[in-house]
């Protein structure tokens, strides 16, 4: 009778939209320094599976995610959903990012002003945000 008080939603971190979401807001950041590396799919793919994507489900994921990605004109179309994601999960894509960025050995003015508006807009806390980027920093650059 009151099915409308319970928790029916599933883990939406499994879920494909979600999914694609993500790949689509890495794949943004592989190509904001205009360059986009076999090392950045690799980091892409890396992450989505550590995010529970299936090897056999990956290709399509990142398909709809190139396209989506394409079609879209702004990061709030990516966050959206990513920001109601678990601090775990939330950490995992700031590590992804960083790592791609990180990934050329250098991170220009795009990369880093995008970092500064994903930290708001997935509710990360600054010094989180700052440790990770050190961390990635320090594994790319020695």
């Amino acid at each position: 009778m009151f099915s409308f008080f319970k928790n029916n939603n599933k883990d939406k971190t499994t879920d494909d939209v979600f999914l694609t979401k993500v790949a689509a807001l890495l794949i943004h950041a592989a190509k904001i320094d205009q360059v986009y590396t076999d090392d950045e799919k690799e980091i892409i793919k890396k992450t989505l599976i550590k995010l529970g994507v299936k090897n056999s489900n990956i290709d399509k994921i990142i398909s709809e995610a190139v396209i989506n990605e394409k079609n879209s004109n702004q990061i709030l179309d990516y966050t959206r959903e990513i920001k109601k994601a678990s601090e775990d999960v939330k950490i995992n894509i700031i590590e992804a990012l960083w790592e791609i960025i990180y990934s050329n050995k250098n991170a220009d003015i795009y990369e880093t002003n995008l970092m500064r508006r994903l930290s708001g807009l997935m509710y990360i806390d600054n010094i989180v945000m700052s440790d990770i980027k050190k961390q990635m920093k320090n594994k790319f650059l020695k």
